[in-house]
């Protein structure tokens, strides 16, 4: 983890309360213990839909936006903890992990003074990385997700993330351009 920079301003639950509200973003839980804030949203991308992401500010620590990926995993484990050591290794600025009821867990992470300086700007960024990243690896990711690897339809479904991925997405092309990765 990063210690928070004694120069940064500070980040309160209000500036991020502030951020989601600017994203055009409704929190559907909120949460306050401890000195820590949570919110959780719930976000789509272009083909994952109501992909559930946790923001978290330790106000002495990091803005975490954590997602949980995918239900817990049940075929063999080490294959699928392979899985996300390569996916790791794929995507520097986002971290996959296996949570404490084997549910996969995808993370992004800004020290408290980044997210001081970047704001809206730095969260909706860590926000559509995630997004991206779910959308990026749907097919490889389809038996977690979905009974029987089948993905939804989405039918004439038109994404509530829509706003924000217009914003954001052309900032991560290695995520969203047509021809990028897989």
């Amino acid at each position: 983890m990063h210690s928070a920079d004694p120069g940064a301003p500070p980040v309160r639950p209000a500036d991020v309360e502030r951020w989601i509200t600017e994203l055009g973003l409704e929190p559907v839980e909120r949460a306050e213990r401890d000195g820590i804030a949570s919110w959780d949203l719930v976000l789509d991308g272009r083909r994952r839909f109501d992909l559930r992401v946790t923001v978290i500010l330790d106000p002495a620590l990091a803005l975490i936006c954590w997602a949980h990926y995918a239900p817990p995993i049940s075929d063999l484990f080490r294959k699928s903890y392979r899985r996300l050591l390569r996916w790791n290794d794929e995507f520097p600025f986002a971290k996959f992990s296996v949570g404490e009821d084997e549910r996969p867990l995808l993370a992004v992470e800004q020290p408290v003074a980044a997210a001081a300086l970047a704001g809206a700007d730095g969260l909706g960024l860590a926000l559509v990385r995630i997004v991206g990243i779910a959308d990026r690896l749907i097919e490889e990711s389809r038996d977690w997700i979905w009974m029987g690897g089948r993905v939804p339809e989405p039918g004439n479904r038109v994404g509530r993330s829509q706003a924000l991925l217009a914003r954001f997405a052309p900032r991560l092309p290695e995520l969203f351009d047509e021809g990028a990765g897989r």
